[in-house]
């Protein structure tokens, strides 16, 4: 009995475990029900959302089409009314023609016949080549591209958000990996050594150059960022931190950088050799008023073979490019026939792209923002990101299309021109409209703030300098074309020689 007793003790309490397993397993089956609903509601939102932005972008899209829609009816129509017109005209001189040899007076008929003739020939020539040729295409040049998306729409899944390790440790600033190049900044970092946490992504961080917030301008998992877009002659604050699905590390400690004072030219003794390598990297366009970021390569920075000493504002990066075994090289002299102090005549040059945020919505973009066309038949302006206020700067624009009607025009402008007229119709530009280029020519542009001129050049044959008058501020390269042409910008380019022998002259 007692031990039957002691059995059903220990039985007693496994059934009142049991018991306790039950409800727990009831209330389980309750927090699901409840906990599908809630999820269930949080994916028909989301969904949702993503069909409300679709359809918001159908409706941007179908705006576009009704506007290439409208603008090609107003191109017929108004070569329709054209056409019409000249026809009535051209038919009311045929007509008048026929009544006067029917003349039988010949005295009366000879006054008149000589002018008749010049105006008949005239007329007719008013019907030359592209009188009688459609100005716009009954297609529509606009293309869809939706596989990307589709293709993001199957990938669309869950993802499980477990909380698997704890945040990363701050990141570390490699002090001999950053440096400033005109107005851009590299920046490289690192995780701690003995940190085994891992990190999913980084973010960097810069302030405004004037001690303002920072804000974010890269987000990525690259391990080295150059931020072009910088504002010359100031300093910025830079920080970054590491993150991971468990959270955001603190910062890292802040960098303080010093971008160029100017890009003039100028003779300068540097104390070190300039790695050669260090100007083989595809740069991104500088100076404009948002940031516009590149990840650099690895265990590189952006240094560029023409620097000033000037630009070098961390002694740090005096130190990285202090590295042995440097092979180095300038204007075409090997550094073993110099000596180690007689690096000389280094020239800041500019790069840039153009900028599709100040532009004219008409305006085209392709090649990384470098080629640009635009799809009117009204001239429309893009503008570059840089904008000088001193210093020699030059470009150069290669005609890939061109089709005689009407001339592009090249120059500078303020940020504030007119967009939709040709350059240099308003107080806001200064350019030259030059009939006389063809598909392949290249126009080289010649900024001049020291001197207060603009020369322009067409296949190396200079045109002529445009003076300015007391003026000061940003100039911005500038291009005013239509749809009939396509040009490319090459930018970080040294002085050619005819303007450089002409601009040492005093």
């Amino acid at each position: 009995q007692s031990q039957l007793s002691q059995a059903l003790n220990g039985l007693s309490d496994r059934a009142k475990e049991a018991k306790e397993f039950l409800v727990q397993l009831r209330n389980m089956v309750q927090q699901i029900q409840e906990n599908s609903v809630e999820f269930e509601a949080c994916l028909v939102a989301q969904c949702d959302a993503l069909i409300d932005a679709l359809n918001r972008r159908k409706a941007q899209l179908l705006s576009r089409v009704n506007k290439e829609h409208e603008h090609k009816l107003k191109v017929v129509r108004d070569q329709i009314s054209h056409c019409t017109v000249k026809l009535r005209q051209t038919t009311g001189l045929m007509e008048y023609c026929l009544e006067v040899i029917k003349e039988n007076d010949p005295s009366g008929f000879l006054q008149i016949s000589d002018a008749l003739i010049r105006r008949v020939h005239l007329t007719e020539d008013q019907w030359g080549k592209g009188t009688l040729t459609p100005r716009m295409t009954t297609d529509f040049d606009l293309n869809l591209d939706n596989a990307p998306l589709l293709q993001s729409i199957h990938q669309l899944d869950f993802v499980q958000m477990k909380v698997s390790s704890p945040v990363p440790a701050p990141p570390i600033l490699q002090l001999e990996e950053c440096c400033t190049h005109n107005n851009s900044a590299t920046l490289s970092w690192k995780q701690p050594p003995l940190s085994t946490v891992q990190v999913e992504g980084y973010i960097l961080e810069l302030d405004d150059g004037n001690g303002g917030q920072f804000r974010e301008v890269y987000v990525g998992k690259e391990t080295m960022c150059t931020v072009d877009g910088l504002h010359f002659n100031s300093t910025y604050s830079a920080r970054v931190k590491a993150f991971n699905k468990t959270g955001v590390s603190p910062y890292s400690k802040t960098l303080v950088l010093q971008t160029s004072e100017d890009t003039q030219s100028e003779e300068q003794t540097l104390p070190f050799p300039v790695p050669l390598e260090r100007s083989q990297l595809r740069r991104m366009s500088p100076f404009s008023s948002t940031l516009n970021l590149q990840p650099s390569f690895p265990g590189r920075s952006y240094f560029e073979l023409r620097s000033s000493a000037h630009q070098l504002s961390l002694h740090s990066s005096l130190q990285s490019l202090n590295s042995a075994g440097c092979n180095f090289d300038t204007q075409g002299t090997p550094y073993s026939q110099l000596g180690k102090f007689d690096i000389k005549k280094m020239v800041a040059v500019a790069w840039f792209s153009f900028d599709p945020a100040s532009a004219h919505a008409d305006i085209i973009f392709s090649n990384d923002n470098l080629t640009v066309t635009c799809n009117s038949y009204d001239d429309r302006v893009v503008l570059g990101k840089t904008g000088f206020s001193k210093g020699l700067h030059y470009w150069e624009l290669s005609i890939d299309r061109y089709d005689n009607h009407p001339d592009p025009a090249f120059g500078v402008a303020r940020i504030d021109v007119l967009k939709d007229a040709m350059l240099g119709k308003d107080d806001k530009a200064w350019a030259i409209t030059e009939g006389g280029i063809t598909k392949g020519a290249t126009v080289g542009v010649l900024l001049d703030l020291t001197r207060r001129t603009l020369t322009f050049s067409i296949n190396e044959d200079q045109q002529g300098p445009v003076a300015f008058e007391n003026l000061e501020g940003l100039f911005f390269p500038a291009v005013s074309l239509n749809r009939n042409v396509q040009v490319t910008l090459h930018t970080g380019l040294p002085v050619p020689e005819f303007y450089a022998s002409r601009s040492a002259m005093p």
